[in-house]
């Protein structure tokens, strides 16, 4: 006798928590902040503060950042949110709906990281 296939519900479900995906996107928002063409001689960027909702199959994530000055905000803004989606999406399998951004600071070129 061949076993029956198992349906779906019966397998059960990956449930990914808040704290996981936060810190996927935290990690993320590093990575696409170090990647950034306006980076050449700056040391690596703080990783973001990220906070995140799951609710079924989805995510809501908000973060803090730091950004370089001068840079073009929005152009910095709209790139980290897709970077962060599209990661966040391929590593959870969830589907990213929100990334909220906080500019926490902008970080003037000449101050080596600090403000003063």
């Amino acid at each position: 006798m061949t076993p029956q296939p198992v349906t779906a519900r019966e397998r059960g479900a990956t449930v990914v928590p808040d704290r996981v995906v936060a810190r996927i996107a935290a990690r993320a928002g590093r990575e696409a902040l170090a990647a950034q063409p306006y980076r050449p001689t700056r040391p690596a960027p703080p990783t973001p503060d990220a906070s995140a909702h799951v609710h079924g199959g989805f995510a809501r994530i908000r973060l803090a950042v730091e950004l370089p000055y001068p840079i073009d905000l929005a152009a910095a803004a709209r790139e980290l949110q897709r970077q962060v989606t599209r990661r966040v999406g391929r590593l959870t399998g969830l589907e990213v709906t929100e990334v909220a951004l906080a500019i926490r600071r902008l970080l003037p070129e000449d101050s080596g990281g600090r403000v003063s």
